[in-house]
């Protein structure tokens, strides 16, 4: 396949935007430019590309070839910044886009994004930790802080340790819902605070507990700030990692000896970009000074 640089800029601009005129004005070409580049990528490529949906949305195919397109567009980066290219000075940062979940996100890895920022922005994805593999399989991300020790294909893995977790609860929540401690029929009636439909991690506390599965009430609350907030208030119990139990909340455990551990790994594509790199060694640096 013969594709060109230009085509696949504005594939990854089309993806990236939603439309092809979102796209043309970011490339500053016409949409007619960037309609035809898409074509003409297609044609290369012996295959549909994009669904011309509103946004934009890639086929199977599409995927494949916009992870290529968003690999060279890292590595052009790299290479420009290193050779001061006129048409692209040295002070164009690189662009990676990485998936993180909302915890580390909420503690500790803005600080290694800081170190590293020299020269690079980042485009964050929040998703849970179990979730986040995805978004590297479809080419969103280069990078993710995940739960997933297997590596997606074409990336590599390397672990940084572990969150732990415990089951808190205000203290007179935990006095009205859990008189004789931590049971199966406690978990069973008392309001839960889950992050998303896609939280497990209160459920696998439970099931410690009990085999049966349990329908307690649930408030879901999409924020770890406010994840902790509706726990300090009373709203219902909730799995908290220990960086983020502070005195002043006042919370206490609803067991002290259970705790559920998370493990996290940073996966990324197999590129040899001394940008990626940078961040992957400053986000393992704090990750070690951090995780357990």
């Amino acid at each position: 396949m013969d594709l060109q640089l230009d085509q696949l800029r504005a594939l990854d601009a089309v993806i990236s935007e939603g439309t092809f005129d979102a796209a043309a004005r970011k490339l500053s070409v016409t949409p007619s430019a960037i309609s035809q580049r898409i074509k003409a990528l297609e044609d290369a490529a012996g295959r549909i590309l994009v669904r011309r949906t509103k946004p934009v949305r890639p086929t199977e195919s599409g995927l494949t070839v916009l992870r290529l397109a968003r690999q060279i567009q890292l590595l052009t980066g790299d290479t420009a910044r290193e050779l001061g290219d006129a048409h692209q000075p040295t002070d164009r940062p690189v662009v990676i886009p990485l998936a993180v979940n909302a915890d580390s996100l909420q503690t500790w890895v803005i600080d290694a994004l800081g170190r590293a920022a020299q020269g690079i922005c980042f485009e964050v994805h929040r998703e849970d930790e179990e979730h986040t593999t995805a978004l590297l399989r479809d080419g969103t991300v280069m990078a993710a802080i995940t739960s997933t020790a297997a590596p997606v294909q074409g990336c590599t893995v390397r672990r940084l340790g572990a969150m732990r977790y415990h089951p808190m609860a205000q203290p007179e929540f935990a006095r009205t819902w859990f008189p004789d401690g931590p049971t199966a029929k406690a978990f069973e009636r008392a309001p839960v605070v889950l992050f998303d439909r896609k939280d497990d991690l209160q459920f696998r506390l439970m099931r410690h507990y009990t085999r049966k599965p349990l329908d307690p009430p649930r408030h879901y609350i999409p924020s770890s700030a406010g994840f902790n907030d509706a726990v300090r208030v009373g709203l219902g119990w909730g799995m908290i990692p220990d960086i983020m139990i502070r005195p002043e909340d006042r919370l206490v455990p609803l067991d002290e000896q259970v705790f559920v551990d998370v493990p996290l790994y940073w996966q990324q594509w197999k590129l040899d970009s001394p940008a990626l790199s940078l961040v992957a060694a400053t986000v393992a640096e704090v990750a070690a000074q951090t995780l357990r």
